[in-house]
């Protein structure tokens, strides 16, 4: 049963919170038992510390063992220093107060971590992505969450460009889980496109990453959080799949903007959170829909000086190209891991490859302004910017109806209102 409140209003109230955590922990009846939450790392906006606390107030005297498992996908670890500013502890209050509480990384880097916990056949992944791949999937996720008697699934939903929107069993699967899953979730996003996919609540991907969830073989508890300007606008308490589309249905309507018309060029000013281009691309991903055909986008990302720092070389040998470019000469790249190849195509976005003439074209013009430097750009297929020659502030007071500078980009989601809204969000 789901448990929830939110609005496009007023923020949760410390005490609306509390009052959804603590009927819904009672109701999961955790005494005496080992409780494994699952967090996203940084480069999510969350009021983490805040559920932090609040699990360690309302849970840390009853159950057994309460311990943080770190969603990194296949992002860096976090340092410990990292860990402490994820949850806003000092290193005195992680050794005193929260002595007992383990915080781990999930280590996807490390065979070791897996475990298998079953597969998916030809015929059911032909099924469940609607004929566009038709292969047999084995499903690995983190061993750990074998010690534990219930998993707690804590984080944010926005719109997302592989599978719809963020949340839910998401955590899982690519959260936690191996790289077969990853790699078939993230390619099929990528046949299907993002600009398809993206602010989507039910699309091929959900439901593949879904099955795999349903292999697990614990109880699955979920905390969706809808976040607006760093408040919580909504909590929506339940299993990972109905609370997804409670926080999905709100994240629609505060994570979407309208506009009216394409824009010819847009500034995405990057956040600190994104610390390569492989995190970054969200200010493209989010832009997409409302730039012109020929248009620009520019990742504005002075503090960035590296491309992915667990697949940059893999990135540097292929480049950055649109989806039929590996489509057509599929024997030349079908060896690559099918996560690198999407977020390829994901970046450079919609476009056309000649086979016969090996021209590609791009719909629109991808550039970094970033440290990474021209010739690197160049060399994976995208434009170079010096960041130094853009001054933000000059850029928003010469503004006009053919220009977009978004002050925060990679979290809300750009749309054209000529589109159906209704189609958009279903």
């Amino acid at each position: 049963m789901l448990i929830g409140k939110g609005g496009e209003e007023e923020p949760l109230s410390e005490s609306d919170i509390k009052e959804l955590m603590s009927a819904a922990l009672e109701r999961a009846r955790l005494d005496d038992k080992r409780v494994l939450v699952i967090i996203p790392d940084r480069t999510r906006t969350a009021p983490i510390p805040q559920m932090f606390r609040l699990l360690h107030e309302l849970l840390q005297e009853r159950v057994r063992q309460l311990d943080y498992l770190i969603a990194l996908g296949t992002h860096r670890p976090l340092t410990e220093e990292a860990i402490n500013q994820l949850i806003d502890v000092s290193p005195e209050e992680r050794r005193d107060r929260y002595a007992k509480i383990n915080i781990f990384n999930h280590r996807w880097d490390k065979p070791e971590t897996f475990v298998s916990i079953g597969t998916m056949s030809p015929d059911e992944v032909e099924e469940l992505t609607g004929g566009l791949l038709s292969e047999v999937v084995e499903v690995r996720l983190n061993r750990m969450i074998f010690d534990y008697d219930q998993l707690i699934i804590c984080g944010p939903t926005f719109p997302h460009e592989v599978a719809g929107f963020s949340g839910g069993n998401k955590y899982f699967f690519p959260g936690i889980g191996g790289t077969e899953v990853i790699n078939l979730t993230h390619w099929l996003g990528a046949i299907a496109t993002s600009y398809s996919i993206i602010g989507r609540t039910r699309t091929p991907v959900r439901r593949v990453i879904d099955k795999a969830a349903s292999l697990i073989d614990r109880p699955k508890l979920c905390f969706s959080l809808v976040v607006k300007d760093d408040q919580l606008a909504g909590l929506y308490i339940g299993s990972p799949e109905e609370a997804y589309l409670a926080a999905a249905d709100l994240s629609a309507r505060l994570h979407i903007r309208w506009v009216d018309k394409p824009f010819r060029q847009v500034l995405s000013i990057m956040p600190q959170m994104y610390e390569d281009i492989w995190t970054a691309a969200k200010g493209m991903y989010k832009l997409e829909p409302v730039i012109a055909d020929g248009g620009e986008v520019i990742i504005y990302a002075p503090h960035i000086n590296e491309i992915s720092y667990t697949h940059g070389p893999m990135l540097d040998e292929i480049g950055y190209h649109v989806r039929d470019y590996f489509l057509k000469q599929w024997d030349r790249f079908k060896h690559y891991p099918g996560g690198v190849l999407a977020h390829s195509t994901h970046l450079r976005g919609l476009g056309e490859y000649d086979a016969a003439s090996g021209v590609e074209t791009p719909r629109i013009k991808v550039t970094l302004a970033t440290r990474i430097s021209e010739e690197r750009c160049h060399r994976v297929n995208l434009d170079y910017m010096n960041p130094d020659h853009i001054n933000p502030d000059e850029w928003r007071a010469s503004e006009d109806a053919e220009t977009l500078l978004v002050p925060k980009a990679g979290e809300l989601l750009y749309r054209l209102k000529r589109l159906d809204a209704k189609s958009v969000t279903t």
